[in-house]
């Protein structure tokens, strides 16, 4: 394998990319307008919130009020404990998205109308924490109320604190701007490369590659290297963007955040070889990659919760490489997720991308040797 070769294939990419004006939109323009329309304009809707239970009182009230929450549709206990820091490891963790705290004594102040309640939220997805908030405060009050006597009845004062963390604000673009990177990413990586690759083939361009001293492999690395760097251009871009203009708090390491976007390339880098070897022509090659791109939104998490989605569209996700890597994003941004805490989805990228990236080359390899 020659580096000679691969780097005057990766200038000659360079080159023609920057004499298409469709590939230039496609480069610079998509991602502003993208970051700007999910930035002001997107929300979301929520059911089955997974909550995370601290009971101190351990009665048949405060079962009640717990039995209240999850009857409505709207919450789903995942886990329950007597301690305080269990609940705080639950929501730094991402394995709760709210907390329920009854205090001990709760049914004693709930008979003497002072009892409190209160609720903690994971506000790294701000609608989510809006409306499961709405939600826990309505049934609140209704169980107290009933507790009271009735709808005649004064109804009982229960100190319902609610606090948000990560997000304190709930503002929804600090949820959405930064999961526009991982769209950008993949987009850049679906439509250049496979419309690269497939355009050499119209024009015959592609016969002549063949023929020349480049190997498979180096033809491969020679398509698909400018468009890996193209992509982390637009993440520098993006995040610029957000953090200067949006005013996006970042609380994590870059570092981490380049690892993880360099691991969802490759995923994305196969994706877009792999359609480049099955289509023929650059319509078609385009097609094949809108027919991915939408559905890998839709079933990341990027719109639509994924605990809202029915449960064998939850299982789907598991194999969209777009949904851990918005987990890792938007983990960095507001919680300043680590390694540690990332450490799935940082495992299961290598796997996808390592597998997707192999299975394209090899069938790109065969059709090019």
């Amino acid at each position: 394998m020659s580096g000679e070769r691969i780097l005057e294939m990766v200038r000659k990419e360079f080159r023609q990319l920057f004499r298409d004006p469709r590939l230039r939109r496609i480069v610079f323009v998509a991602p502003l307008l993208q970051l700007i329309a999910f930035g002001y304009a997107v929300s979301t809707d929520v059911r089955d919130t997974s909550t995370f239970v601290v009971d101190g009182d351990r009665t048949a009230e405060s079962r009640a009020l717990v039995d209240a929450l999850t009857a409505s549709g709207y919450f789903r206990v995942v886990g329950g404990s007597e301690r305080p820091a269990d609940l705080m490891r639950a929501l730094d963790h991402g394995d709760a998205t709210m907390g329920v705290v009854i205090p001990r004594g709760f049914s004693r102040d709930l008979s003497n109308r002072s009892a409190r309640v209160q609720i903690l939220l994971d506000g790294t997805n701000s609608n989510v924490a809006t409306v499961a908030r709405g939600y826990a405060e309505r049934i609140v009050q209704s169980f107290a109320l009933e507790q009271a006597g009735g709808a005649s009845a004064v109804p009982v004062a229960v100190d319902l604190r609610a606090r948000a963390w990560y997000n304190p604000d709930l503002a929804s673009r600090n949820y959405n701007v930064p999961a526009v990177i991982g769209a950008i990413i993949l987009l850049v990586c679906l439509i250049l490369t496979s419309l690269a690759i497939v355009r050499e083939r119209e024009i015959g361009t592609l016969e002549q590659l063949r023929v020349s001293p480049l190997t498979p492999m180096e033809l491969i690395l020679g398509k698909t290297i400018p468009f890996a760097l193209i992509g982390l251009v637009d993440l520098a871009v993006i995040t610029a963007v957000a953090l200067l203009w949006f005013g996006i708090p970042f609380r994590g390491s870059a570092l981490v955040l380049l690892l993880g976007s360099v691991l969802y390339l490759l995923s994305g880098l196969g994706i877009g070889l792999f359609i480049s070897s099955i289509s023929r022509t650059q319509q078609e090659a385009f097609m094949a990659a809108f027919l991915v791109f939408m559905p890998a939104m839709l079933l990341s998490g990027f719109m639509f919760p994924v605990t809202s989605m029915p449960e064998v569209f939850q299982w789907m996700t598991l194999a969209n490489p777009m949904r851990h890597y918005l987990e890792i994003v938007r983990g960095v941004f507001l919680k300043g997720s680590g390694f540690e805490d990332l450490g799935r989805q940082f495992v299961t990228l290598t796997a996808m991308g390592a597998g997707i990236l192999w299975l394209a080359a090899s069938r790109f390899s065969r059709q090019a040797g």
